[in-house]
């Protein structure tokens, strides 16, 4: 197998799975399927909380706070699942691995920009929906949000596949995968 050796740096996935949280078991209960798929929730909530002030006026702040802790609480409300083969599951180890690259070597066949490419898409879906909450314009602030799921879920099968493969040479990693 062929790696990548590690860099001195923490990549900044590293540092994002910090600020919510992701250390130790909380990986594990993130994993959890529930916790996946209810995290595609967050940036509709937090735009239609943003969208509300034109009905609650000033309610509406209440409302984004809400949904930007659940944002934040969400990868840690959910217990461990007692299978970790979905395609979910195995899509957070991957983001786990590649977190990791900075002081873990990752093999050179996943060393590719396409990570990098997802998040950028991800960001641009991002900004056409801030344009759209700042300008009251439902069609950018859909689109966005759609491009932001769709870069997204191609993210987290790239993670997939990362993790498909580290965890054929490394049976630590290997240990995370387990169930029915």
């Amino acid at each position: 197998m062929t790696t990548i050796e590690p860099s001195v740096e923490p990549a900044t996935e590293k540092r994002v799975a910090r600020l919510f949280g992701l250390t130790g078991d909380a990986w594990m209960r993130h994993a959890n399927p529930l916790s996946v798929w209810s995290r595609f929730s967050c940036v509709s909530l937090i735009a239609l909380a943003v969208w509300s002030r034109t009905w609650i006026g000033w309610y509406a702040v209440p409302a984004v706070a809400a949904a930007l802790l659940w944002t934040w609480g969400n990868p840690r409300l959910f217990a461990a699942p007692s299978s970790t083969r979905s395609w979910a599951s195995r899509g957070v180890f991957g983001e786990r691995v590649y977190a990791e690259r900075a002081t873990t070597p990752i093999p050179a066949a996943f060393v590719s920009p396409v990570p990098n490419i997802a998040n950028t898409i991800s960001v641009v879906g991002l900004a056409m929906a801030v344009y759209g909450l700042i300008a009251f314009a439902v069609w950018p602030v859909v689109a966005g949000i759609v491009i932001v799921h769709t870069a997204k879920l191609w993210y987290i099968d790239r993670m997939v596949l990362l993790f498909d493969d580290v965890k054929q040479r490394d049976p630590g990693v290997a240990s995370w995968e387990f169930g029915p």
